[in-house]
């Protein structure tokens, strides 16, 4: 087989970079780890969990909230009597007797003395099947008023129509005009006109109708021109590294 023919790229200078500042790794000054042999190490600590007592001793003494109360001494309790005030027994089922207040003595009528008559209503008694009469309201007499009863003296009914336009005293026969339909003359028609006056709209005077920047548009104060100015600087654009320099002929 053929050799492959290795194919090379021209070299360029501009693409050959050396590293940044970020590509340089110093030793560091913290810790002891890795520590920078050419600077001084300051003493280093670690803090550790805290160590349970029993790998030293076994402690059951009470905490700082535990209470002694002051009637114990060294001896045990004192001799100090002490009560408690308990609940209300309960009243036995078997013998409940009415207490005072149950007793009403001034509702007892004294003996000896008359009663005046005393009255009860109690609830309405049933109706026996002969005496199945009907009531007072049952009865359904026939009204007085206009000719409804024939053997019966009515006095006089009278109706209400409506207004007839013919035939009724309000009747226009001449078919003639009222006053109100006649419209009043104008003054004007028959006598001096008066003067009448009109408004206009406003007009403006013609010239130029473009915008004018008015006193406060302007800042005087902005203006360098006429004074001293410090220096200024911007930043440009980075260009590419293989852009190709722009060759003029100048004309002599």
């Amino acid at each position: 087989m053929p050799e492959e023919e290795q194919r090379t790229r021209p070299m360029i200078a501009a693409r050959e970079r050396g590293p940044g500042p970020g590509r340089y790794a110093l030793p560091s000054n913290v810790g002891y780890i890795k520590h920078d042999f050419t600077k001084r190490m300051n003493p280093s600590y670690t803090l550790a969990k805290r160590l349970e007592d029993t790998m030293f001793k076994k402690d059951c003494s009470p905490g700082p909230g535990y209470f002694i109360e002051p009637r114990i001494t060294k001896h045990g309790v004192d001799g100090t009597p002490s009560y408690s005030v308990s609940g209300r027994i309960k009243d036995p089922r078997v013998f409940q007797p009415p207490g005072p207040g149950a007793y009403s003595p001034e509702k007892v009528h004294p003996q000896g003395e008359r009663h005046a008559p005393v009255y009860s209503m109690a609830a309405r008694t049933r109706y026996r099947k002969r005496d199945a009469v009907p009531a007072p309201n049952s009865y359904s007499l026939p009204q007085l008023l206009g000719s409804k009863v024939p053997n019966k003296f009515s006095s006089a009914s009278y109706s209400m129509t409506a207004r007839s336009k013919t035939g009724s005293f309000s009747e226009d026969l001449a078919k003639a005009p009222g006053p109100g339909r006649y419209n009043a003359t104008d003054p004007n028609i028959v006598n001096n006109k008066k003067p009448a006056y009109s408004m206009l709209g406003r007009s403006f005077m013609p010239g130029d109708s473009t915008k004018k920047p008015g006193p406060g548009a302007h800042y005087p104060e902005r203006v360098y021109v006429t004074k001293k100015k410090a220096p200024t600087y911007s930043l440009g654009i980075r260009h590419s590294e293989y852009i190709t320099p722009l060759i003029v002929d100048v004309a002599d």
